[in-house]
């Protein structure tokens, strides 16, 4: 069977070091900080407990700073690990659900502060940016389908 593994996230930001230092302080293992001149240098950072890495760096994309939307963590625990990347220093939004009961919008509209109805799974967010501006959100799942 093909298996097509998501490993590596590249991100657009417009200042190296301020990124490498926000994500080392949210926990985030540093993998690679490789310099092959002045025009080109890949910082490769993985979050605790994943298989996908991010990576950014100088002339490693075209991207604008700050453009990526909508990439998700998903925690056992939000509050639990809200509350640890707060203390990290990381800026993080309530935990909120959306009133549909199912997957956010990505916007605050539908948003509605507090964990989902009996805490379902998929249900409850909370979300932060980096320094450049790209968006992330927590996502609590207690439970997977089977198989999954």
């Amino acid at each position: 069977m093909l298996e097509l593994k998501l490993e590596v996230v590249v991100l657009p930001v417009a200042d190296v070091d301020r990124a490498k230092a926000f994500y080392e302080r949210a926990g985030f293992r540093l993998d690679v900080d490789h310099v092959a001149d002045d025009g080109y240098r890949v910082v490769h950072l993985t979050p605790p407990g994943s298989s996908c890495s991010i990576l950014f760096g100088t002339g490693v994309t075209t991207a604008a700073p700050g453009s990526v939307r909508g990439l998700h963590l998903i925690v056992d625990d939000i509050e639990v690990a809200r509350t640890e990347l707060v203390a990290r220093g990381v800026e993080m939004s309530e935990v909120f659900h959306d009133v549909s009961g199912v997957f956010h919008r990505g916007t605050e509209e539908g948003r509605v502060s507090g964990l989902a109805p009996e805490r379902a799974s998929y249900g409850s967010f909370a979300t932060f940016t980096d320094p450049d501006g790209n968006e992330w959100a927590l996502q609590e799942v207690t439970t997977r389908l089977p198989g999954r």
